[in-house]
């Protein structure tokens, strides 16, 4: 029996090599356009309840300020800005009050006994100086000259003059006397909040321009 194999090695058809596509990441880029979407949603929905609690505070706040007015009577509110007028008018009044006791303070402290003074007047300056005259008497010439010399060296008193000197029938001499001082020296409102008024009498403002009798003799020696 013959037995004959034929085998072949060289196969019949040509050999086909598959080529294997590697596939794309698709699967990240759809979860981070998810996250994104999401993102955008939830800072949209947050706005949206933001803007809507903070109009429903607002509208709250709006019903519980005209319940408020609503509680108050009309002729009371009137009441209220007819006071309240009245207080800021007092303030300015009170701003632009003037009292001369540290002016009398000053003579009483400064003035010798050789010197009286019989009136007294001031005047409010724009350049915020308050000018003052006195009309007075003395002994005789020195001690005006020595008196000059004292209200020269007070610091309160600027510019001292003497003038309209002249003897009258006793042999007294008359004369007239102006200085300034700074209006914040006779300020009520600067020397109340001080407390220089807590344990002395007030002086009544005098009107301005306006020349009063005074009756002050000195208490300085020569």
């Amino acid at each position: 029996m013959d037995q004959n194999f034929q085998t072949s090695f060289i196969p019949k058809k040509p050999v086909v090599h598959e080529r294997t596509e590697a596939k794309r990441p698709t699967g990240l880029l759809v979860i981070f356009s998810v996250l994104i979407l999401l993102s955008v949603f939830v800072a949209y929905g947050g706005v949206y309840f933001y803007k809507n609690s903070l109009t429903q505070s607002i509208t709250s706040k709006e019903k519980a300020l005209e319940l408020a007015r609503n509680r108050f009577e009309p002729g009371r509110l009137s009441e209220l800005k007819t006071l309240d007028r009245r207080i800021k008018a007092a303030n300015g009044i009170l701003a632009n009050h003037v009292a001369p006791s540290p002016i009398f303070k000053i003579l009483e402290a400064t003035t010798m006994k050789t010197i009286r003074y019989t009136s007294f007047s001031y005047e409010l300056k724009e350049n915020g100086m308050v000018f003052v005259k006195l009309t007075g008497e003395a002994n005789g010439y020195r001690s005006i000259a020595l008196q000059s010399d004292l209200l020269s060296e007070n610091k309160d008193i600027l510019d001292p003059v003497f003038s309209n000197l002249a003897l009258d029938t006793k042999g007294s001499v008359l004369f007239d006397l102006t200085f300034s001082v700074q209006e914040s020296l006779v300020s009520y409102k600067e020397n109340l909040t001080k407390g220089a008024y807590a344990d002395e009498a007030i002086y009544e403002p005098v009107d301005t321009g306006a020349e009063v009798p005074l009756e002050l003799e000195g208490v300085k020696t020569n």
